[in-house]
């Protein structure tokens, strides 16, 4: 199958410093983004086109699904649940207090709806403080792996193979899992060269093609199993950071982007860095499950 997309388009002109956490919402009719550095979420109802921009205390990296107006947020140290509506906080719990410069950066949920997150050093500095945890629907913690740079991703295959990103060592790497959540094989996928930028915020489609967004390569290019390119999409911005697939046949790629780190002369060559974009492409994406908490809980 030759993959093929329209013209992306702006949907939300933005100014991000640090766009991340796409997130499409079908009962909501709405995609999710966040502004990790301005610690905002920003929700646009497609079908109605009404926007909100939620402010939050912290730095978030992302927003995860549970039902309702119920969403768990990735916050600098902090992973809470919050109804979005009342604003009250559901549930808090601690990452990481060891690590004081830390932050969660990105999640996403599994097939399974276990929610699945990084953390990294806030400061970027080459500091491999970053590890990559999953919270299962006891609320319970599981650290799967460490010594990350900078964590992105992931993005699943199945329940127990999934692509996992450190953007400072441009690595993907493809890992398999048991019903333990214990790794059983991680092996490199993809690296990417200088010219390509860092691979960023993946998502995967319904024949297991990965994209990945490319943070300072102005693109998302698609991969299949056997790590071959087979389709590229050009983005009239620089800083690529975060995609996923909505839309109500679930063909609508949202594309989160970032101001972060370019200069003055990118900034007028690029005037809409940090907006959110969407192009229609011709194969449907993996619905993203919510994030299924035992009822017990809520």
């Amino acid at each position: 199958m030759i993959i093929k997309n329209s013209k992306p388009i702006c949907v939300w002109k933005n100014k991000s410093v640090l766009g991340e956490g796409t997130l499409w919402v079908p009962t909501l009719n709405s995609i999710f983004f966040v502004d990790i550095k301005k610690k905002k979420i920003f929700i646009l109802n497609t079908k109605s086109k009404k926007r909100k921009v939620l402010k939050v205390n912290k730095e978030i990296g992302f927003v995860s699904h549970i039902k309702r107006n119920i969403f768990a947020l990735g916050l600098r140290s902090e992973l809470r649940i919050v109804n979005f509506l009342s604003k009250k906080i559901l549930y808090s719990t601690k990452i990481e207090s060891a690590e004081q410069n830390n932050r969660l950066n990105d999640g996403k949920t599994d097939p399974m709806g276990r929610l699945w997150f990084g953390t990294m050093d806030n400061l970027e500095r080459k500091k491999s403080s970053g590890s990559l945890y999953c919270l299962d629907k006891n609320l319970k913690l599981h650290k799967i792996d460490r010594k990350y740079f900078i964590t992105n991703g992931p993005a699943f295959l199945d329940k127990n193979n999934f692509y996992h990103t450190d953007s400072r060592k441009r690595i993907i790497y493809k890992i398999k899992i048991s019903n333990k959540l214990k790794i059983l094989k991680k092996n490199i996928f993809l690296k990417f060269n200088k010219t390509d930028g860092s691979p960023d915020g993946m998502t995967t489609d319904v024949k297991n093609n990965l994209w990945v967004c490319h943070y300072g390569g102005g693109c998302i290019s698609v991969y299949n199993l056997k790590a071959t390119k087979i389709h590229k999409i050009n983005l009239p911005v620089k800083n690529i950071t975060n995609c996923t697939f909505g839309g109500f046949k679930n063909n609508e790629l949202y594309i989160s982007t970032a101001r972060k780190g370019l200069k003055v002369n990118e900034l007028i060559k690029y005037p809409l860095s940090g907006s959110l974009f969407k192009t229609s492409v011709n194969i449907k994406g993996k619905r993203t499950m919510p994030f299924k908490l035992a009822s017990v809980i809520f």
